[in-house]
């Protein structure tokens, strides 16, 4: 049996939040020791966050994510706020509301990290959390996000040749790959196995799921619809800028001082 219980512990093998190992993880560090109150949408198993308050952050830290294993494996820190929803929820009242504390409602800064962006496949998703997040910020608040570039076509590497073989906690090997099934309008459709490591390959666990592939001109409309201006756009965690050989589109999107 692999329950999901154990693919949310195996998620934490293959993507440990590691910030001197991987400059994706520096780039929201930074972002985060700066900011008094945080809303990680789609936090995953929350090692962002868990991070952050490791590090001495004191500020409001809020954890967004709608899968219950993954929810359940961050609840395991008790000194963040999870709660369960997705982006669509971020504005809603017990994610945006005055803090324990009493502090102001909404946000100095509003994440989606590890192109959780990208799980926003249809236009009304898109417009229904983009105006949520917008809400959540405060004022002057800044909403940072990347996604990958579809020029790069990150899909094509998305095959068995290129799966990873780890061990689980419990000590037995795994291996993990994904396989594209679609490709069109812009959405990726692919699946992604667990199986026993050895000769044998037992599959343990199927995925299935959806990502939409935007570029720069499709995003900026999306925010620009939403209220937000772009602050930064880099195609690289070094901050440079978006080229012909980027393979990220790395946003950070303000919500004005006051509305335009």
């Amino acid at each position: 049996m692999f329950s999901d219980a154990d693919a949310a512990a195996l998620y934490d093998v293959l993507n440990p939040w590691d910030p001197g190992a991987w400059p994706a993880d520096a780039f929201y560090e930074a972002l985060l020791a700066d900011a008094d109150s945080v809303l990680d949408v789609g936090c995953g198993t929350g090692a962002m966050l868990v991070r952050a308050r490791e590090q001495g952050h004191t500020g409001r830290l809020v954890g967004l994510e709608p899968d219950r294993a993954a929810l359940a494996r961050a609840r395991r820190r008790t000194d963040i706020e999870w709660i369960e929803g997705t982006a669509a929820d971020a504005d809603r009242q017990d994610v945006g509301g005055p803090d324990r504390q009493g502090e102001p409602s909404g946000f100095t800064l509003v994440t989606m990290v590890s192109h959780a962006f990208q799980c926003l496949v249809t236009d009304e998703e898109l417009r229904a959390s983009l105006d949520a997040i917008h809400s959540a910020l405060r004022p002057g608040g800044v909403f940072a996000f990347e996604t990958r570039h579809p020029r790069a076509r990150a899909w094509e590497s998305w095959t068995p040749d290129h799966a990873s073989t780890v061990e689980y906690p419990s000590g037995r090997g795994l291996r993990v790959w994904h396989e594209v099934e679609s490709a069109e309008g812009g959405v990726v459709a692919f699946t992604s196995t667990t199986a026993s490591a050895g000769p044998d390959a037992t599959v343990l666990h199927t995925d299935r799921s959806r990502l939409r592939f935007l570029d720069e001109a499709a995003l900026d409309g999306l925010l620009a619809r939403a209220g937000f201006l772009i602050e930064g756009r880099y195609g690289d965690w070094d901050r440079t800028p978006v080229t012909a050989a980027s393979r990220e589109i790395i946003t950070l999107a303000r919500r004005p001082d006051r509305p335009a």
